[in-house]
């Protein structure tokens, strides 16, 4: 409920501010008329006279000005056919444009009186139900229920544990978070009590629970029953807990944002503010550039997963921006979405054939963008992951994670930023394999690579190096604090349970760490973990080694 009250303030506060400024940007525009309803023809004058009635027919319904973006609209529509000629205006189309003038000032002192209820709508749209990383595990065995929360646990989730379907209920009924329920079938004096205390439960919800059913019994019969109930998996016992966090990461991450980056380049300051407050209320991260001419640096900087482009700013229009971006190789498949309040379809064929992607025209509905944007860098991702990422993991592959490395090294020294390079190793990983089976020793692989893409922060980025070796770029972070982050993972690692068949077994991995302030180049930097792995291996495996800068 707060975000969405901050999200009306924000849409609040953008309209008020776009009506204060509207005045002034009237004048400007009936000054530039003035001037270009001269005897010559003034192309440049001619461009400006387009850009500013565009800007208006594309935010002014945007900001609760319905008839601004009409009178705009049917302005632009007539300056079109003139533009193309090149030719001065004659006396018919001067009488004639000061008469759509007058209705676009006429239209700007009307705002729409409806602003402020869609502002509530537009918040209430975009309101996110995140489901909370919480576990209810209704076991009644002690031992079980126990363990369970203590595997969880290390990956993240919150864990409450019940022993009775009694108080689990009393719980629930006046509980109103929300979480993902592990249920036992079997409980003393009913072979199918967590089920049928699920369909109790179940009753009535606007909302079902989301519920996974533990049972040892394999019949269609239990399955079958457990569906019915709202069971949206089904895990035999002895439970394997990679299985388990499977599902559980499929089924919370349906309901957490996605922190997708998004650059915007338009000129309008007012526009940028409220894509920005509407795309950030959707979980993302946003960066604005006003002026295309800048561009260049934060695409950089901040690597979007999708650009929106206004199509006519001063200096360089959307198409040449997009043109250019096209031409640098690291953005090469980068999704370009051009925002304008072009209608004509020609010229939006014409945009996407210069590098775009997509074309939204403005004004645009704010879950409209959101859902727009947010399909498209999904897509681009989903493309983007078969090349780069490792199929077994999800994690970036060998050729991917040193990319990265090399744009992050450059991005840390520009900033003057830290940055650390570490190299894992499962220790003796074959007898993994050799003694319960390489799907086991897969299974592990997975485990290791899902402990580590929860538990270190967005921003880092970890990749599958090879066999059973991984890469870790802990962005903004120095070698004692990695020491630290890692040395808790690891802890956490050697504590996990893996299961082959009936038998239980864990596993310990070490690692090397090479601080950028001692190794400026990427390859030392990746040639001093390796040492430092290296040397945690040869001193007892199951450590954490910082390489310390020093020749030896």
């Amino acid at each position: 409920m707060a975000d969405r009250l901050e999200l009306q303030a924000k849409l609040k506060l953008l309209s008020h501010t776009y009506a204060v400024q509207l005045p002034e940007k009237l004048r400007q525009l009936e000054q530039t008329w003035d001037i270009l309803s001269q005897d010559a023809w003034d192309d440049e004058g001619y461009r400006k006279l387009h850009r500013m009635v565009h800007s208006l027919s594309g935010s002014g319904k945007t900001f609760g000005f319905a008839a601004l973006s009409e009178a705009a609209h049917a302005l632009e529509a007539y300056l079109k056919p003139i533009g193309a000629a090149k030719m001065p205006f004659t006396a018919g189309q001067r009488e004639q444009l000061d008469s759509l003038l007058a209705v676009l000032k006429q239209a700007g002192s009307e705002q729409s009186v409806t602003h402020g209820s869609e502002s509530m709508a537009v918040a209430a749209s975009l309101e996110h139900a995140s489901l909370a990383r919480r576990v209810f595990v209704v076991e009644d065995d002690v031992e079980q229920a126990a363990e369970l929360k203590i595997q969880l646990s290390y990956f993240g989730y919150d864990v409450v544990v019940f022993h009775t379907t009694d108080d689990f209920k009393r719980f629930m009924q006046n509980d109103t978070t929300g979480g993902v329920v592990l249920m036992d079938i079997n409980f003393p004096g009913d072979t199918q009590g967590g089920i049928h205390i699920m369909n109790e439960l179940q009753q009535g919800r606007a909302a079902p629970l989301s519920v996974i059913f533990l049972s040892a019994e394999t019949g269609l019969d239990f399955r079958l029953a457990a569906v019915r109930a709202g069971g949206v998996a089904y895990i035999n016992k002895p439970v394997n807990i990679g299985t388990l966090i499977d599902k559980m990461d499929e089924l919370t991450s349906t309901h957490v944002a996605t922190a997708y980056r998004v650059l915007i380049v338009d000129d309008s300051v007012n526009l940028t503010e409220y894509y920005t407050a509407v795309l950030e209320q959707a979980g993302m991260s946003v960066r604005v550039v006003n002026d295309p001419l800048m561009a260049l640096k934060p695409l950089f900087e901040f690597a979007p997963d999708l650009i929106l482009i206004d199509m006519y700013m001063p200096g360089c229009n959307g198409m040449e921006l997009a043109k250019i971006i096209r031409q640098i190789n690291d953005f090469i498949s980068i999704p370009i979405v051009f925002l304008s309040a072009e209608v004509n379809q020609d010229k939006q064929l014409l945009a996407i054939g210069m590098g775009g992607d997509d074309f939204l025209t403005k004004p645009i509905q704010p879950q409209h963008l959101v859902s727009s944007v947010a399909s498209r860098i999904k897509r681009s991702l989903v493309l983007r992951s078969f090349m780069v990422r490792d199929s077994l993991t999800g994690l970036l592959n060998h050729t991917a994670i040193k990319d990265q490395l090399f744009r992050e090294m450059g991005r840390a020294k520009r900033q003057g930023k830290p940055l650390v390079f570490a190299m894992i190793d499962i220790d003796h990983f074959k007898l993994v394999n050799d003694g319960y089976g390489h799907p086991a020793g897969d299974r592990v692989i997975k485990s290791l690579s899902r402990l580590l893409k929860q538990r270190l922060r967005e921003h880092d980025l970890v990749g599958r190096y090879g066999g059973e070796e991984f890469a870790v770029i802990l962005v903004d972070a120095d070698g004692p604090s990695a020491i630290k982050i890692l040395d808790n993972i690891r802890n956490d690692f050697a504590q996990l349970r893996h299961l082959a068949g009936n038998q239980e077994f864990s596993v310990t991995f070490s690692a090397g760490i090479a601080d950028i302030a001692h190794y400026a180049e990427a390859s030392r930097l990746t040639d001093a973990a390796d040492k430092a792995l290296y040397k945690a291996k040869h001193a007892g495996r199951n450590q954490v080694v910082l390489a310390d800068g020093k020749p030896h």
